[in-house]
């Protein structure tokens, strides 16, 4: 009785673990198989007990009958072979999966959906819009941001410099900011309307069943099934291209796009902030818009500086600058040929200064002698 009490207290804590203790007994179970091989020829031994004084009988070895070898019969469907895809011919999915930070900013994290398959992706989205809204959708709204901020970069400066001063304010872009006189509100405001007509128009144009549609269709199949943002099916001069006749050079068009887009738009930015807060024309001392020797200075020295050293990755503290990869031997072999230089010319040197000096003495002489 006590042991069937005590039996019966200790099954309720049992049944707890009697789910989990089977399943692992499951999975461990061919550890407590022994392999058919071992148990061929194997000895079994029977002990009866009779009696305590009884003797133990040993039964005979069981001798081990092998099997017949049935030969194995190869399936004679053939396996299906995975297509290799080239991946110039198609863009590939998932470009920046093994990465979890924004390329643009290595400080930030990377959304799941920003994966390197469009062109102009880095990872970049701080405030997470590409995942509260649709990704087509915010694709196309920067593209159209992106171009209509290209003309105007380009337009503001040329205003400025061309337009005559009746157009201008005190020799400013007419803007918001600016201020506008009625000529150039009336051009401002037909400039509007024109560009809110092919906002309207084109806002759920169908891009499929034209060239350029289908192209993008088969481009990005791998991707999505809608194609190319900011797709007009517009190429006059056909330069769509003249990077390459597969995906990957027309993906590598529209990022020279997006990216140009994008430094357009902080152009604007700052033209139209400066303008406001100086009360000067952007044109205006600025040697960007002035022929001079500086810009294409700074170019060549930024060109020059960026073969030689380089900023350390920011996500490892402290930021710091280091050499490139071939920094080092770039800086040795220019002292190499500077000492080279210097030793071919020192006695060039010296024997013009000695020239220069004999010329200078004979010169006095005839001086005295006159």
């Amino acid at each position: 009785l006590i042991k069937i009490s005590v039996i019966k207290y200790t099954t309720k804590f049992k049944m707890k673990f009697s789910f989990a203790s089977t399943l692992s007994l499951i999975s461990a179970a061919n550890a407590f198989v022994v392999p058919i091989s071992r148990q061929a020829g194997r000895v079994a031994r029977i002990q009866v007990v009779s009696e305590p004084a009884a003797a133990v009988e040993t039964a005979a070895p069981v001798e081990s009958v092998e099997e017949p070898e049935v030969p194995a019969v190869e399936d004679s469907v053939p396996k299906p072979v995975a297509e290799k895809i080239d991946p110039r011919a198609k863009i590939q999915p998932g470009r920046f999966d093994d990465i979890s930070y924004s390329l643009a900013c290595p400080l930030l994290e990377k959304p799941s959906n920003l994966d390197g398959s469009h062109a102009g992706d880095f990872g970049f989205d701080p405030f997470g819009l590409s995942q509260e809204f649709d990704l087509y959708y915010m694709q196309e709204c920067e593209l159209r941001h992106a171009r209509l901020a290209m003309l105007a970069v380009a337009g503001w400066p040329l205003s400025e410099l061309l337009a005559p001063s009746w157009m201008l304010q005190d020799g400013r872009a007419p803007s918001v900011l600016n201020g506008v006189n009625p000529i150039s509100f009336l051009g401002i405001v037909t400039a509007l309307a024109a560009f809110s007509f092919l906002e309207y128009s084109t806002s759920l144009r169908k891009v499929t069943g034209k060239k350029l549609g289908d192209i993008h269709e088969q481009d990005m199949s791998l991707v999505w099934k809608y194609g190319v943002a900011g797709d007009y099916n517009f190429d006059p001069a056909n330069l769509y291209f003249s990077l390459g006749d597969d995906a990957a050079g027309r993906k590598g068009l529209r990022q020279l796009e997006i990216t140009q887009g994008r430094y357009a738009m902080l152009g604007i930015t700052y033209f139209a902030a400066w303008e406001a807060l100086t009360g000067h024309p952007i044109v205006e001392n600025n040697p960007l818009f002035h022929p001079n020797a500086l810009v294409p200075i700074a170019v060549v020295g930024y060109f020059a500086w960026s073969q030689i050293y380089q900023i350390s990755d920011i996500r490892n503290a402290p930021t710091k600058i280091e050499y490139t990869k071939d920094g080092e031997d770039i800086l040795r072999g220019i002292e190499r040929t500077t000492n080279s230089a210097k030793k071919d010319i020192e006695p060039k040197m010296q024997a013009a200064i000695k020239l220069a000096r004999d010329s200078v003495e004979k010169f006095k002489e005839l001086q005295e002698s006159a």
